[in-house]
Formats: structure tokens, sequence, C-alpha cells
């Protein structure tokens, strides 16, 4: 066998064993696409039964009666765009100051920023609510939007490592052409990172999305429930009845704009994540 029809072998393998683990983490997606359109019984049978026959596709209508989505959607929104706008913006600009500016003690301060990565939020949990407590906040958006304002650690060292592989020649060049620093930054150094914030994006969108720990603690008022906190109460509505097939709805709807967003942003994500850090 010549080297190109080892090479072949080889590819064709790999392909095959990528496709089978693409397939097998599909898995519980299909699953939860295929309850979302049975009853609750069917839901439950032994061995399951993949393709529902016929599809309850009312299940989405009637979710709507029981449970206020498009109000918790716009929230869930809401959250998502201010606080994805707003760790995008404070940690690009937090990066390109770690990566390029040189002032004292700047190493020392990336380096307590990225050991805050070693704090678990349950260590944090009580010292942050009662801050937000003394301020007002609790019961409102602001938790949940203005801290990723401030930037944070694994954002800001992203998108660091990813501005230092940026060739300095461009930016002396810019200087020497009499560009200022601000718009170094917004016309050289943003455009050439497209790939790195497409990471940050994705990855503060998946957060804020589905987080659920942070709006129950502060958010108290079911006008202002997100997704996943509507998802969590609809499984305590009152009726005896079982609500399993609305949950797989309702898990639906949340799951689906996340893996589309990231099937649409995935070759800009995966580069940004190869090409961040290799240069330390």
């Amino acid at each position: 066998m010549g080297i190109k029809q080892q090479t072949q072998v080889g590819r064709f393998f790999a392909y095959l064993v990528l496709t089978l683990g693409g397939l097998a983490m599909l898995t519980p997606f299909f699953w939860l696409a295929s309850s979302s359109l049975k009853a609750p019984h069917e839901i439950y049978r032994f061995p399951p039964v993949w393709i529902p026959d016929p599809p309850r596709w009312e299940n989405y209508v009637e979710v709507f009666q029981y449970v206020p989505v498009f109000r918790y959607l716009g929230n869930t929104v809401l959250i998502t765009v201010l606080a994805t706008t707003g760790i995008v913006f404070s940690s690009s600009l937090a990066a390109y100051s770690f990566a390029r500016l040189r002032f004292r003690g700047r190493d020392a301060m990336f380096a307590v920023i990225l050991s805050t990565l070693m704090l678990p939020f349950a260590a944090t949990m009580i010292p942050v609510y009662i801050l937000f407590v003394k301020l007002g906040w609790v019961g409102t958006f602001a938790p949940l939007i203005v801290p990723s304002w401030f930037g944070g650690p694994i954002t800001i060292f992203l998108l660091r490592q990813f501005f230092r592989t940026i060739p300095m020649e461009l930016e002396d060049a810019a200087r020497i052409d009499g560009a200022s620093r601000p718009r170094i930054f917004l016309t050289i150094i943003l455009p050439l990172s497209r790939a790195a914030l497409t990471v940050v994006v994705v990855l503060s969108l998946l957060h804020n999305w589905n987080d659920f720990m942070a709006p129950l603690i502060y958010l108290q008022k079911r006008d202002l429930y997100t997704l996943a906190l509507g998802l969590n109460a609809l499984q305590y509505l009152e009726g005896g009845r079982d609500w399993t097939h609305y949950v797989m709805v309702m898990a639906t709807m949340m799951v689906t704009p996340v893996v589309v967003a990231y099937f649409l942003a995935q070759r800009a994500f995966v580069e940004g994540i190869v090409l961040t850090g290799l240069k330390g």
C-alpha cells in the first residue's frame, strides 16, 4: 500500500471516528427535540421511540398558555445582549492594555486577575450578594449585567494572548502615519481579532443564556424570570399534571438558539481558540 493510499485510509477512519463522535454528542439533543413532540406517557416508554407518531406540535402552542414564554425570552435576551456587549467592550480594552501598554506593575496586576479564576463561585457568592443588597440591586437585572462591564479574567486572558500575536510593525506604521492609540485599537487591532472576539462573544452568550444560579439568587419576581428560571418553575406548577413534555418544549427552545449560534460561528470560534496563546 502506497503512502497516498495509507493517507486516504487514515483520513477515512479519522472522519469516521469524528462522525460517530459527533452523532453521539448530538444524541441528547435529538432525544430532547423528539420528547418535546410526545405525550407525557410516551416519553417514558421503553424501548424508547425516537420518532413520535404522530408528533404533538400542539405542545409548542399549549406551553404558552401556562408560562409567559415571551416575557422570559425578552428578559433573557436583554440580559444576554447587555452582558455580552459589556464583557466584549471591557475585556478588549483591558486586554489591549496588558498586551501593548507598558506600565509599572502590569504583569503583577495581570497575574492577580488570572488568580481570581481559582476562586469558586461559592466562595464569593455571599459577599457579592451582601454588596448588591447594600446597593439596592437585588430584585433587578443590575447584578446580572453590571459586573460584565468590568471584564472577566478568562476573556481578558484570551484576548490579551491573541493581541500579542498581532505584529507590532502594524502599530508602528500606523503611529508613524499619526494614528492615536484609540484609532489603532479600533481600526487595526479589533478588525484583526475577529476570531478571538467571536470566541468571547460565544462564551458570553452561552454563559448568560444558560445561567441559572445567578438569576435564581437575584431575581425575586416572576416577571423578571429568565428562561432558565421559567423552565425550572414549570416543573412545579400546580394541578397534579405531568408537565414533562412542556419542560422538554422549553428546554428545546433554550438549546436551539445556542446550537445554531455555535454552528454559525464555529469556524471563527475554533480559529480563535487555536491561535490564542501562540505567543506568551
